[in-house]
């Protein structure tokens, strides 16, 4: 578990079971259900990392929502766009190896992260991995209950694949933006798995 999740979780998890003491029942019911649920939400689980070359890992669990053709700064490329139920590990791992080369903070909206202004609109993390063959870059983005972007990396860091660089609280959603040489390997509705599901294939490096 990630350890923020004990300063969250702890608080109505003791107050509940003080409330047990003169037999409130209800009250202690909720909050021990409460403190049990945000230690859930914050689990952090170990993942098995895919083994072949060029494998492009998804940086979070959830389903895909969107592949579609986007170009950035000139360059032909794709979005693959993942929605986060408040269910799913909430941890963002990196899809490749390689340096940060910028981390951008870009405040927002916070419209439900199904939705495709979502994207563009709401506060977002906007991350950049430098690799030999070009830069790969993936966004954390904040939903309608989601408030908060985390990210635990800096710039000019290196990075493994697979390797935790932040998280999102509460449902959300990550956007990876990926050049067009690259071969897609996941379609719309697919389940996916933070830094054990593959994206794609890309040869970076090279």
């Amino acid at each position: 578990m990630v350890k923020e999740g004990y300063k969250f979780g702890l608080p109505p998890l003791l107050v509940g079971l003080l409330c047990l003491v003169p037999g409130w029942w209800w009250p202690a019911g909720i909050l021990i259900f409460l403190g049990l649920f945000v230690f859930y939400f914050f689990r952090d689980p170990e993942r098995r990392l895919p083994a072949e070359p060029g494998a492009v890992v998804s940086p979070a669990d959830g389903h895909v929502v969107e592949i579609v053709d986007e170009p950035l700064d000139g360059r032909a490329g794709r979005r693959i766009s993942i929605f986060l139920s408040i269910w799913d590990v909430h941890i963002q791992r990196a899809p490749v190896a390689g340096r940060i080369a910028t981390v951008v903070y870009r405040p927002g909206r916070f419209y439900a992260a199904l939705r495709k202004a979502a994207s563009e609109k709401n506060e977002q993390n906007i991350i950049t991995i430098w690799t030999p063959a070009g830069p790969l870059v993936f966004k954390q983005i904040a939903g309608a209950i989601a408030r908060r972007v985390l990210c635990w990396k800096r710039v000019d860091e290196q990075v493994a694949l697979g390797e935790r660089v932040g998280m999102i609280r509460f449902g959300s959603r990550v956007d990876v933006w990926l050049p067009e040489a690259a071969e897609i390997l996941v379609h719309r509705g697919q389940r996916v798995r933070g830094g054990a599901s593959v994206l794609a294939k890309w040869n970076s490096a090279i």
